[in-house]
C-alpha cells in the first residue's frame, strides 16, 4: 500500500491564486501520489478565497476546506492543519505558488527513500537581495550555529513524517522553525533544493517587522540550547558567576579596610558587590521558577526529547524502523 500524503497549505486573502494552486497540486497528486488529502486552511479571509475554494471541492474530492473562525495567523492555520491532518507523511507548504506544486514529488520521495523525519526545502530566491536575502540568509546562519540543525533554510517548503508531526506543540511564530523542532527532539533533518519563483499573483503579508520577531525567536532557541531543557542549569551558572565577582569585590573592599584605613560603606564598588548578590539570588530564584515551569509543561504536553529509530530483540529477526531518525 502506497503512503498516504496530506497538503497542507494556510491561505488568507489569496482569491487570486486559490484556483491556479488547486488546480495544480490536484494534478501533480492525481498523477503520482494519488492517495492523498489536501488541507487548504482558511485563516479568516475577508476576500472570496473561501468562496472559490468551496467551488472546486465538488470537482475535486481529495480537497478539503479548513475555515478558522477568525484570522489567527500563518502559525494557528499551519497547526490546525496538522492536526486534521491524516497522511504518513505531511507536506507544508505556502499558496501563493513560490513553493511550487510541481516540486512536491521531490520532496516526498526523498522523505520516503531516505526514511528521514523532515525534509527541508532549500529555496533558490530571486527575489530583493537586501531586503529578503541577505536577512534570511544571516537568520538562518545564526540558527544553524545556535541549534546545531543542519538545515540551510527553515521557512517555507517541507515535508514531514505524519505521526511527527501531529505530535508537534507549535506556539506564535514556531511554523517558521519545523527543523529545529524535529531536530531538537532527534529527528533526522535533510535539505533538498527547490525554486522559488515570484508570487502568482496578490502581494507578500510579510514585511520588515518580521525582521525582529525573528531575532527574538533566535534568542528564544539561543536559551533553550544552552539551558538544554534545564533553565536552572543556564541561570544557576549565571548567578554563580554574579555571586564569585561580587563577593570579591566585596571582600577586597573589607581587606583595604582593615589594613589600610579606607572607608567602604560608599565605594561603589562595595556597594556594586552588594547589589550583585542580590541580582544573583534574583537569577537563581528565576532558575528555579523556570525549572518547576519546564517540568510542568513536560508532564502536561507529554513531551519526550527523543525519537527511537529502531527496536531489535534476540527473538526475532525483524526489526521495526522508525523513520523518524
Amino acid at each position: 500500500m502506497t503512503a498516504k500524503i496530506t497538503i497542507v497549505s494556510p491561505m488568507h486573502n489569496e482569491s487570486a491564486c486559490a484556483s491556479e494552486f488547486i488546480r495544480r497540486v490536484t494534478a501533480v497528486m492525481d498523477d503520482q501520489f494519488p492517495n492523498y488529502e489536501c488541507l487548504i486552511v482558511d485563516d479568516g479571509s475577508t476576500d472570496d478565497t473561501a468562496k472559490i475554494v468551496r467551488q472546486h471541492l465538488p470537482k475535486h474530492p481529495n480537497v478539503r476546506l479548513i475555515s478558522l473562525a477568525r484570522n489567527s495567523g500563518e502559525w494557528a492555520a499551519t497547526y490546525a492543519g496538522i492536526s486534521e491532518s491524516t497522511g504518513d507523511y505531511v507536506v507544508i507548504m505556502d499558496s501563493d505558488l513560490q513553493n511550487l506544486p510541481e516540486e512536491i514529488p521531490c520532496l516526498v520521495t526523498t522523505a520516503l527513500e531516505g526514511q528521514y523525519a523532515l525534509v527541508s526545502g532549500k529555496r533558490n530566491r530571486t527575489d530583493s537581495v537586501l531586503l529578503r536575502q541577505l536577512p534570511s540568509r544571516i537568520a538562518n546562519a545564526i540558527l544553524r550555529w545556535v541549534t546545531q540543525c543542519p538545515s540551510k533554510d527553515m521557512g517555507g517548503f517541507k515535508c514531514i513524517q505524519g505521526e511527527l508531526a501531529r505530535k508537534l506543540h507549535i506556539r506564535a511564530g514556531q511554523h517558521r522553525f519545523l527543523p529545529i523542532l524535529i531536530w531538537q527532539q532527534g529527528g533526522s533533518v535533510v535539505d533538498v533544493p527547490v525554486s522559488f519563483p515570484p508570487r502568482f499573483a496578490g502581494t507578500s503579508h510579510y514585511g520588515l517587522s518580521r525582521i525582529i520577531d525573528v531575532f527574538f525567536d533566535i534568542l528564544l532557541f539561543w536559551l533553550q540550547t544552552r539551558c538544554k531543557n534545564r533553565p536552572f542549569y543556564l541561570f544557576g551558572r549565571i548567578s554563580a558567576f554574579l555571586t564569585l565577582l561580587s563577593l570579591g569585590g566585596i571582600s577586597w573592599t573589607i581587606c583595604q579596610k582593615l589594613w589600610l584605613g579606607i572607608h567602604m560603606g560608599t565605594r561603589p564598588l562595595f556597594l556594586g558587590g552588594l547589589i550583585g548578590l542580590v541580582i544573583s539570588t534574583l537569577f537563581l530564584t528565576m532558575g528555579f521558577i523556570l525549572e518547576i515551569t519546564s517540568t510542568i509543561q513536560h508532564k502536561v504536553c507529554q513531551e519526550k526529547p527523543y525519537f527511537i529509530r529502531s527496536i531489535e530483540s534476540k527473538r526475532s529477526d525483524t526489526k521495526q524502523s522508525d523513520p523518524t531518525a
